[in-house]
This record gives structure tokens, sequence and C-alpha cells, in this order.
């Protein structure tokens, strides 16, 4: 058995895992705005929840830049207070079984690749659209973490007066439309035309973001799982209007675009950290 771990500046994720299947799962609200040590007594009490004499090691993603090798953890976004934790350590210290840190879009990627749709692809670029982008890459059937664990952060490229996440997150909706994701997606399904309008805007950021994927990496699959994947059906077409100016007409026509339908899959992503050393 395994745990694997999902820690976001929202809810913190935990999971034991039995055989690539999920047996129990807990999700709690994180305390983002808490002291470095509120945070992490928290996460400990929800391990403790899973912990059990089968458990052989814990895998934990983070959304930050991660030195693996260390398990150290560097300015984790949406946690203020989580500037440089040694999670590794403390988790070992802890709980006496070896721990795995890694940056948690890895992760995504890492569990789309094992458990769900891209077990038929070598390779493919795992993205989370929700409060942020992020991005995983699997090349040639391995997970491609750069030194830092940042490799494939596309969100960050600059485009148009900032950068890919500004347009292709959440908080375009708020930033342009005065509204959440949630609630453009509950008016579009009621066939609001104002709505329909909106996803097709973000749609085309997207669509840019696809092609900048496709530049930089040119992979079988784009997965994409997150807050707004949900709402893949009010963007993808004009998503795919927009990519269909990328310069490689063939190179659209064969890259497939898709939502995973694998619930939790970067809970297990995180705990075959611990099958994978």
């Amino acid at each position: 058995m395994k745990i694997g771990i999902d820690l976001g500046g929202t809810n913190m994720r935990v999971g034991l895992v039995e055989n690539g299947s999920l047996v129990r799962k807990e999700v709690v609200s994180c305390p983002a705005k808490a002291t470095y040590e509120e945070v992490l007594a928290r996460l400990e009490s929800l391990i403790n929840l899973m912990m059990c004499p089968e458990v052989k090691g814990i895998g934990v993603g983070v959304p930050s830049v991660v030195d693996s090798e260390e398990g150290v953890v560097y300015n984790v976004a949406n946690i203020p207070s989580w500037k440089e934790v040694p999670l590794k350590r403390l988790l070992e210290e802890r709980f006496s079984v070896p721990a795995y840190i890694n940056n948690d879009s890895n992760c995504f990627a890492l569990g789309v690749k094992l458990f769900g749709e891209g077990r038929r692809y070598r390779n493919l670029v795992g993205m989370t659209i929700g409060t942020g982008i992020g991005t995983g890459i699997i090349i040639n059937g391995e997970l491609y973490c750069g030194q830092n664990t940042g490799a494939g952060e596309v969100g960050s490229l600059p485009y148009l007066s900032y950068d890919f996440e500004h347009y292709c997150s959440s908080g375009f909706f708020v930033r342009y439309h005065n509204l959440t994701g949630k609630e453009a997606a509950e008016r579009a399904a009621t066939g609001d035309t104002k709505s329909l309008e909106v996803w097709d805007e973000f749609g085309s950021h997207i669509g840019e973001l696809m092609k900048a994927v496709l530049f930089t990496y040119d992979p079988e699959a784009i997965v994409i799982g997150g807050g707004i994947a949900s709402a893949f059906a009010f963007y993808q077409h004009a998503m795919y209007k927009a990519m269909q100016t990328f310069p490689y007409a063939e190179t659209v026509k064969r890259v497939k675009v898709f939502v995973t339908e694998v619930e939790d899959v970067a809970l297990l992503g995180a705990s075959a950290l611990v099958g994978s050393h």
C-alpha cells in the first residue's frame, strides 16, 4: 500500500492506494493563510488517518518548484508560509516510511500515463486547467521533470499582455467578464448566448496555448484535467478553430486533445512516485 497526496492551496487530498486503486480518500480544506507549522500539522493529521503497517511509502504532489532529490519544496503556490520546506525529511521523521515529493502537475501527468488514458501513448502532455495552468510531460513513456520539476510549464510563457495562465485559467472569467468559471458554465448550459460567447473567447486562448504545446513538445496527446475540464464541451470548438492556424496541419490532425475520465488521477500519480524509486 502507498499513500498519495495532492496538496493545493484550496484543498488537501490524501488517498490510500493499493495495486493502483484508491481504497480510501479524505479531502479537507487547506489552511492556506496559516503558519507553516499549522499547514504541516493539518497535512500530518490527514496522513495519520491513512497510516497503517502495510504502507510502504508516501508520495506528494505540491504546486511548487521542488528539489526532488532532497525533497525540499520552494514557494508553494497559494500557501504563502511555505517558502522553503524540507517536506521529505519532515514526513520521513514523522511516519518512518520513505517519502517522495514532486510537482503536482507532474503527478497528474504520471497518473494519466500509468492509470488513465495515457497508457496507450508514449509521448503526452498532461495539463490541469483551473486556478492556474499546470503541465506535466511524458517523453518516451517516462516522466520528464527537468532539474527543478518545472519542465513544461507553458502556462508561464509570455502571451498577449501577460502570460498564458492569465487568459487560460479561471482568473480569465473574473478579470474580463466579472463572473466565475462555474457561473459561466452554468449559464452556458442553459443556452445563454452571452456566456457561450465568453467560452468561445476562452477557447480561442486555449487553442493558442495548445499551439505552444505543439511547438515545444509535439505530443501524441494532450490530456486535460482540473476545475475547468468539465466545461470542455463549451470551449473545444473555439480551441480547435484556433489550432487550425498552426503552420503544420498534419500535426494538428494527428494530436488528440481530450479530458481525462479518471477521478483522482493526480492522487494516483503521487502514489506512483513511491514505486518509481
